[in-house]
């Protein structure tokens, strides 16, 4: 319950930049005392520092570890695995990217016949091996411990020997000028490649994700087959999918 706690308070005050105590006191339900006991365990992991008054999400770090990020929006990640796992058919062949929501079809997917999964994230992989129906092709590189994924010029040579039916793939931000983008140069460089693996490039996003920009942009907003989400994108998203032809599932 506590580390739920500590996890989805990293990732709000990581969205909204400076909050205060009484904010979080609010938002969490719990007194000004835990908050502050809280934000002791935070800002020792280093992704937020203390304010007068309050805390403040720091800009020098790197993405969250898979564990923060997996507690995050739990349930609109599991919606959104479900509806992904849909536009899987039996016998194909996907890559699944490193993002926490993409781990979420892996149970859906283990429900259909001779599926086989590509990719290079480590928690894929495991979660994959609980499902003896499913095939992994393991990509492997230098291993990049906050993505839980291997990463690098090996990586990046063996997706240019493959071809898949889809590709399942995350976001850090989502806009419709800078399109997909991601907060570190070598997973956005494994994205790149990625996206050249299939026509079908489907994005996994929780609402969080849209009209968020992050540091590198890997592709084009337009250009996606399908997006996948919980709920109803912003009216201007809805406009550039039913332009593009994007299938949209919610």
């Amino acid at each position: 319950m506590r580390m739920n706690r500590l996890n989805e308070m990293e990732q709000y005050i990581l969205d909204h930049g400076t909050v205060s105590l009484d904010t979080l006191s609010n938002h969490f339900e719990v007194s000004t005392n835990t908050i502050r006991r809280d934000l002791n365990e935070l800002t020792a992991r280093g992704h937020v520092s203390k304010v007068y008054g309050g805390v403040s999400a720091r800009n020098d770090t790197g993405p969250l570890p898979m564990v923060v990020r997996s507690a995050t929006n739990s349930s609109s990640k599991q919606q959104i695995g479900r509806l992904a796992s849909e536009l899987v058919h039996d016998n194909d062949t996907i890559f699944l990217d490193s993002g926490s929501t993409v781990l979420c079809m892996l149970p859906h997917l283990a429900k259909k016949d001779g599926i086989t999964i590509v990719t290079h994230s480590l928690s894929a992989m495991y979660e994959a091996s609980k499902y003896p129906s499913l095939q992994v092709i393991a990509l492997g590189g230098l291993y990049n411990q906050a993505t839980s994924s291997y990463v690098g010029i090996s990586t990046l040579e063996a997706l240019s020997r493959i071809s898949t039916d889809a590709v399942f793939i995350a976001a850090t931000g989502v806009s419709l000028e800078r399109g997909l983008t991601n907060t570190t140069y070598f997973e956005a460089e494994i994205k790149r490649k990625v996206v050249q693996c299939s026509s079908k490039i489907i994005l996994l996003a929780d609402s969080s994700k849209f009209g968020k920009s992050s540091t590198i942009s890997f592709f084009p907003f337009d250009q996606l087959y399908a997006v996948v989400t919980e709920q109803k994108p912003p009216k201007e998203y809805l406009n550039a999918i039913k332009k593009a032809n994007i299938q949209l599932l919610i």
